[in-house]
């Protein structure tokens, strides 16, 4: 077997490109004095804030974080249920379960991978509080039919955009379609750091001073606590970084979906491939391009022996974990999620990713179904 010489993702040449100015970054803040909550945070939280069309943002520890504060601000808790899906990183289901309430799943979207809001209603008990629909892959979810149903039955929307910085839906960015957002920042996301951090966006103001005060302990100032709350906090530096890279990221997402559409171009005559839809009035900035095939496994094992590296995101659904047999369901509970998990894929997608590289992914993938 070959080394992986194409990976799935590689941070390094945008480093190597962006050296420079990330040192100069990391220098002025360990030069200033400030390492936590100082003007470098509130920077990147104006400016990102700013450019999803929301008037505020909150930076905190991690994308789970931002999701679980979120969900604290809005008074969510024991005996209160969120609706969601199920193939989803466990972040989504994790920070639900640390707010204090219940998981409940809906299906999928066979063609979209997204939440099916066709089985919204049916999912909604009186204990119901909010719908957390995951932008899976960097694709949005149906907003206005989630909103439409959330407003009629007096619901919060928390729409987790750890995978879709940079989307849109009908021309809005994602964080702005919602009562609140939870964003990621971890390494490998579209708008990634270099460690851990994720922040809530909201244009709601009372929001946004309950996210501020929960991620300090529930201080509004130094040594006295207005409630219980935590430490969550987006430190200096990674803001400075993410403030640097804000400035390059929709040129990241059209490279990403250049790529996308030169997959989509090169493989649309494969046959045992359904390669990825955009809804209609959306745009999706691929996170993930990601593959479904019955020959699923054996494509995997064949990329690899060639060095090249694909992923599948996510092998198992949440509610099938053992970690969460506690919910009760078995299999068949969600057909099209699990149906799908057993046949997606994703391939290479970075910007960093060479026009070469590009050409080996398809032609070894042309190669492997003309030999099955």
């Amino acid at each position: 077997m070959q080394p992986i010489r194409i990976p799935l993702w590689r941070y390094l040449d945008d480093y190597a490109s962006d050296r420079t100015r990330i040192l100069e970054r990391v220098d002025r803040v360990f030069s200033s004095g400030r390492l936590i909550l100082g003007p470098e945070g509130e920077r990147f939280e104006r400016r990102f804030a700013g450019y999803c069309g929301a008037r505020h943002g909150i930076g905190v520890n991690s994308g789970t974080d931002a999701l679980f504060l979120a969900m604290k601000a809005l008074g969510i808790g024991l005996g209160d249920e969120v609706i969601t899906v199920a193939n989803t990183a466990v972040p989504t289901v994790a920070a639900i379960r640390a707010a204090g309430a219940m998981p409940v799943f809906v299906d999928v979207e066979e063609d979209t991978f997204l939440l099916d809001v066709r089985l919204i209603e049916a999912a909604i008990t009186p204990r119901t509080r909010a719908i957390v629909p995951v932008h899976l892959f960097g694709q949005p979810a149906d907003m206005p039919a989630i909103n439409a149903i959330a407003q009629s039955k007096k619901l919060h929307v928390l729409e987790d955009c750890a995978q879709a910085a940079g989307a849109t839906f009908s021309g809005r960015r994602v964080g702005s379609l919602g009562d609140l957002a939870a964003f990621s920042f971890y390494p490998t996301k579209v708008l990634g750091g270099y460690g851990d951090g994720g922040m809530v966006v909201t244009n709601d103001p009372e929001s946004a001073d309950r996210v501020r005060r929960l991620r300090f302990y529930g201080m509004r100032d130094a040594y006295y606590s207005l409630e219980e709350g935590y430490n969550s906090r987006l430190d200096e530096v990674q803001a400075a970084i993410l403030d640097l890279r804000l400035d390059t990221l929709d040129d990241q997402v059209a490279r990403r979906r250049a790529i996308a559409e030169n997959y989509t171009r090169e493989l649309a005559d494969v046959g045992d491939i359904v390669l990825p839809i955009t809804g209609s009035d959306r745009t999706h900035q691929f996170y993930a391009y990601t593959i479904r095939t019955g020959s699923r496994d054996r494509l995997l094992s064949f990329l690899r022996e060639k060095g090249i590296e694909t992923k599948i995101n996510y092998p198992v659904p949440v509610h099938l974990m053992s970690g969460y047999r506690f919910l009760g369901l078995e299999p068949g509970a969600l057909p099209v999620t699990e149906r799908l998990a057993g046949e997606i894929l994703s391939l290479p997608l970075f910007p960093g990713l060479t026009e070469a590289e590009v050409g080996e992914v398809i032609t070894e993938i042309r190669s492997f179904f003309r030999k099955a």
